[in-house]
């Protein structure tokens, strides 16, 4: 079996919770129904945690959150409409970051995930420097794929936009100086998560093409430096084989939510008990749509709901 741990930049290893079964997607709340005024210096226990996306590809964040807070309630927004962000000027992702960050200042959340590698890597200093509370980014998984190696030859999977980016070659010249790293930019799978294409000979047809900028230069370890990649995991490991290990940053940033709400004693005053948080999910196209792509991802019924920046 594949070493599948998670870490990102500076986390110590910490044991995932084991995720409660959901059948149903709980009523909503009126705790999410909150004055846009309430102050956010300082995060509070009952509210909500944000997730952010350009689509569906955070949802594979918010599953990985629900395992390891998962008396947190939650509040999904991905930005349908304008994903993929991969193809966009890092102007355009950072205004689009700050809308949607402001849509879920503006529901009392207590903390934001931007569960996007291109949003947080093009707007994270902006989103911080705007907003008052805690923010969490995503960091591809370089460092640990670094030490992971044993051939010395990783590749990273990214946006075009993330690929190419200052950003990721800071990261590979911190962490992964002394092996080979070697990026591609994967745009074409983000529109296949959209659409629900998650497996099957089409699905792997486009891996073998689009990963092979980085399979054709044998390496062992694959980072999935989007996180609409992991959402057809299953498929891509089928395509790149046995031999490489494919990892992402999701559990490091659950690690990392729970560390920030634990320091600022934030966590949901029900943690350790056996109960399940509300969740609420939203996207700014077709609610049909993204609901049935949802579901699909996160493996229970989802019901989406229509909400414009």
């Amino acid at each position: 079996m594949r070493d599948k741990s998670l870490q990102d930049r500076n986390l110590p290893d910490q044991e995932r919770a084991a995720m409660p079964s959901v059948t149903e997607v709980e009523p909503q709340r009126n705790l999410f129904d909150r004055n846009p005024h309430l102050d956010t210096s300082k995060a509070r226990p009952l509210a909500p945690i944000g997730v952010f996306d350009s689509g569906a590809g955070g949802l594979t964040i918010l599953s990985t959150l629900r395992q390891e807070l998962p008396q947190e309630d939650y509040i999904y927004f991905g930005d349908t409409v304008h994903c993929p962000y991969g193809k966009r000027t890092e102007a355009d992702i950072t205004a689009l970051t700050v809308d949607a960050c402001r849509l879920l200042v503006e529901q009392g959340v207590k903390l934001i995930v931007i569960a996007c590698n291109t949003a947080s890597q093009a707007a994270l200093q902006t989103v911080r420097a705007t907003f008052s509370l805690p923010i969490v980014g995503v960091v591809p998984a370089v460092k640990p794929a670094a030490r992971m190696t044993k051939n010395g030859r990783i590749g990273i999977a990214a946006t075009d936009q993330a690929a190419r980016s200052v950003y990721l070659q800071q990261l590979i010249a911190d962490f992964a100086s002394d092996i080979q790293a070697y990026a591609a930019g994967c745009s074409e799978l983000v529109t296949l998560v959209e659409r629900g294409d998650l497996a099957g000979p089409a699905v792997e047809l486009t891996l073998r093409m689009v990963l092979a900028p980085l399979t054709d230069h044998d390496i062992d370890v694959l980072v999935l430096g989007c996180t609409h990649f992991p959402a057809m995991r299953s498929a891509i490991e089928h395509v790149v084989g046995e031999h490489v290990q494919v990892i992402d940053s999701a559990a490091a940033i659950a690690r990392r939510t729970r560390n920030i709400l634990l320091t600022e004693s934030a966590l949901h005053p029900s943690q350790g008990q056996n109960q399940q948080g509300g969740l609420q999910v939203w996207c700014s196209g077709n609610a049909e749509h993204f609901s049935a792509v949802a579901s699909a991802i996160l493996g229970y019924p989802v019901a989406a709901s229509q909400k414009m920046q």
